[in-house]
């Protein structure tokens, strides 16, 4: 519970409604408690840090002025909302994000009235504002609509499309933007520097006054100099994109100013039609640490408040460190190796790739769609591009994927991260379905490398086929095994039969496959490493069809369509009966708890994978595999 002596006014709002009863005076005190309650509990269990502190007078101003729940607040990206958490009825259980049966790291539906739209990735909320603006007035319900976009959101496409198009709405909506010129790490492209420009505009004011008062206001200097004018401000000004776009333009100010914002939202609250307001907030406000680290604060596991984060000893290598460390090896063996990524240098283990190579570096900001096609132009002019990108974000650039890279048969290697359940961040960022969704795609291969030396190695046969390639692995550490240092390849295709067993043959596909070992020793089982979801190791499954009676296969992916599916419809093609069971993922969303905890929920860890061989083939552990034929 909530120290009232410590938080004496932050102990009294369990909702925005007891928020509203406080004098407007007493707003920035709310706000300095809020802000250091947030400190006080992310510290202790960790979580997305840095955009949270950005916005607490953004988020204490918006649920004072408005009539929320009934007022519509959406959040972009999500990260900016545990402020917003701790105002609206979750503030005593603020301790529990992220973590199983906890609260979810990102605003949820079916977890507040207050989040009015489900979020976990970026660049949704204009358009998300739009939709149920449009739906209110067909109503002709007169509720209040706003979307806050920030830490990067606005350098995804789509906040433009609903820009483009709810600008030709006549529709009542408030986008706020909150400019805080990072995401994860710094903000890329030129809509950020055109911002950022605001921040010189006295300059440009100064000049342009000086210029005023030297000459008559008439004649054709002085409509020379207006047209000039014109201009200038389109160049140099951001207020003239959105006006273009159809949307009534307001700031930049000072997104830590409470008074200001407080003025600022009543007077758009009156107004009508499409409105953007422009706020410059600084991210991690208000925790020195933070503001100075702001990419390591962005999110953090458990620290100490006073001492700040402390860095970890090293310890076992994490598949994303072998990715980044092989990308390096492989950029100086090969100078058409071009490396991109969707704002995800830090997650994706591009940070010494971006300094050793920063010619060859390409981070695209938060467009996934941009980013693979992009890589298509790039292979077709013989450079041999590299998209890493998590499972999860993969999927907004299906499109591409498909039309831009394997119609054409382009040379483009995917590495992707985060595949199979990831853990706290709940089913937004679960790269369950990569399996399913890629292996279906003709001209594309895809690898399930089981452990950080054969991910190595899986990575080099992809970017030495000529042709579109995927590697998909996991988040975490891996097994500790020594990795090779040169860069050899593996066999296109071929599985590894890695234990010897009876009539079960255990296939699996990825990281599952240490757990499958466990099982195969304990019930005498062959164990293989397949590798490859695509192509398939037809000939030694058909081997293993012949030589056991059944046949296990496992994967860290749904199993919908996925890796045991290919196998079940390679048999069904060759008319091979033999009896399957497959084990990976369910039809359902994992919510969010650890990786660990996940996969035993999902059935595949070693007590999940044997407990369901032992159901489906229900005979004492030791007889098992002796009599797997009688039983089926």
């Amino acid at each position: 519970m909530i120290d009232s002596q410590h938080y004496p006014r932050l102990s009294r709002i369990a909702s925005p409604t007891d928020l509203r009863k406080f004098d407007e005076a007493e707003l920035p005190e709310i706000a300095r408690e809020l802000r250091e309650y947030l400190i006080e509990q992310v510290a202790g269990v960790g979580g997305h840090f840095g955009a949270g502190l950005g916005v607490v007078e953004l988020t204490v101003a918006l649920h004072y002025l408005y009539e929320t729940p009934a007022d519509r607040l959406v959040w972009d990206v999500g990260h900016q909302c545990y402020p917003h958490k701790i105002l609206t009825g979750r503030r005593d259980r603020i301790h529990t994000i992220k973590q199983k049966d906890g609260l979810a790291p990102f605003p949820r539906r079916d977890e507040s009235p207050y989040d009015t739209f489900g979020v976990g990735h970026s660049s949704t909320s204009i358009s998300a504002a739009i939709g149920m603006a449009v739906a209110a007035q067909r109503k002709g319900d007169a509720r209040k609509i706003v979307a806050v976009i920030g830490d990067g959101g606005l350098t995804g496409g789509m906040a433009y499309e609903a820009l483009h198009h709810g600008g030709d709405l006549d529709t009542d909506v408030l986008v706020i933007l909150n400019d805080n010129q990072m995401s994860i790490s710094e903000n890329v492209g030129a809509l950020p520097k055109m911002l950022a420009r605001l921040m010189t505009s006295r300059t440009l004011n100064a000049m342009r006054e000086r210029a005023k008062n030297s000459m008559r206001r008439q004649g054709f200097l002085w409509r020379f100099f207006k047209r000039w004018e014109e201009h200038l401000k389109g160049m140099f000004v951001p207020s003239t994109l959105f006006e273009e776009f159809g949307f009534h333009y307001f700031g930049p100010i000072d997104g830590h100013d409470l008074p200001q914002l407080l003025h600022a939202l009543k007077t758009l609250k009156e107004l009508k039609g499409p409105q953007l307001l422009h706020v410059i907030t600084t991210k991690g406000k208000g925790y020195a640490p933070a503001e100075a680290q702001q990419i390591d604060y962005h999110a953090v596991g458990p620290f100490d408040p006073v001492k700040g984060l402390v860095k970890k000893a090293p310890g076992k290598l994490t598949y994303t460190d072998v990715f980044g460390d092989w990308l390096c090896e492989q950029a100086r063996a090969d100078e058409r190796l071009l490396a991109i990524t969707p704002a995800m240098r830090e997650g994706s283990g591009l940070v010494r790739y971006s300094r050793e190579f920063p010619q060859r570096y390409f981070d695209v900001g938060i467009a996934e769609q941009h980013a693979v096609t992009l890589a298509a132009g790039m292979a077709c002019e013989g450079a041999k591009p590299v998209v890493a990108i998590y499972s999860t974000f993969l999927q907004r650039a299906y499109d591409q994927t498909i039309h831009d890279v394997a119609i054409q048969n382009l040379d483009v290697t995917f590495a992707i991260d985060r595949a199979g359940v990831v853990g706290p961040d709940g089913a937004t960022h679960a790269g369950s379905f990569d399996l399913s969704y890629l292996r279906c795609i003709p001209n594309l291969v895809v690898a399930a490398p089981s452990d950080e030396n054969e991910c190595r190695r899986l990575l080099t046969t992809a970017f030495l086929h000529d042709g579109p390639t995927a590697v998909r692995y996991p988040r975490g550490t891996g097994l500790g095994v020594k990795l090779d240092t040169e860069l050899k390849p593996l066999p296109l295709g071929k599985a590894e039969v890695r234990l010897r067993g009876g009539d079960l043959a255990i296939l699996a596909f990825g990281s599952p496959l240490a757990a499958a070992l466990n099982v195969g020793t304990e019930l005498g089982a062959s164990v293989v490493d397949m590798r490859w979801v695509k192509p398939l190791d037809e000939a030694l499954i058909l081997e293993l069809a012949r030589t056991h009676g059944a046949i296990v296969t496992v994967e860290d992916n749904a199993i919908a369509g996925g890796a045991g599916s290919a196998v079940a419809e390679f048999l069904a093609a060759r008319n091979v009966q033999v009896p399957l069971l497959h084990l990976g993922l369910p039809d359902a969303y994992l919510e969010h708890a650890s990786r660990e905890q996940l996969l035993a929920e999902a059935g595949i860890d070693a007590a999940g994978i044997r407990a369901a061989i032992l159901e489906r083939w229900p005979r004492p552990a030791p007889k098992l595999v002796g009599e797997i034929r009688s039983a089926v």
